[in-house]
């Protein structure tokens, strides 16, 4: 019980991290207005609860698409099909940033102190590679 708590804390600490850059704050945001505005939609139109709302707005941006719940009325299915458009691309667009940004500041985190991620050693040599 103790594992799952401490990843939890250390994914909790990346996501920290990576946020300090204005580009995720920003693509977070979006991805905060679309399920909002999802939720919200959903709530009003088809007379779903908050929380059915919110989960049919998550599973749809993420591709998933269970079919527990569905679009009765015709001005929730054109919603839909828009915010499946918009919705999902604003989601990639900000998936595929954390994972470049999580990949970059893994290797980071793995390079030694004072290692450049050169393969070259810079110095007075030649190259024979005597001095």
């Amino acid at each position: 019980m103790f594992i799952p708590f401490v990843y939890l804390v250390l994914f909790v600490r990346e996501l920290w991290e990576l946020f300090k850059d204005p580009r995720h704050r920003s693509l977070l945001s979006w991805v905060v207005i679309i399920l909002a505005t999802g939720t919200i939609f959903y709530h009003r139109i088809e007379g779903w609860s908050l929380t059915n709302s919110f989960y049919f707005s998550v599973v749809t941006l993420a591709t998933v698409g269970y079919g527990d719940l569905s679009p009765t009325t015709t001005a929730g299915k054109l919603f839909t099909t828009l915010y499946l458009f918009f919705g999902i691309s604003i989601f990639l667009a900000f998936i595929s940033m954390l994972s470049r940004d999580h990949n970059e500041l893994a290797k980071m985190r793995r390079r030694r102190p004072g290692d450049t991620g050169d393969t070259h050693e810079t110095g007075d040599t030649d190259d024979t590679g005597e001095d």
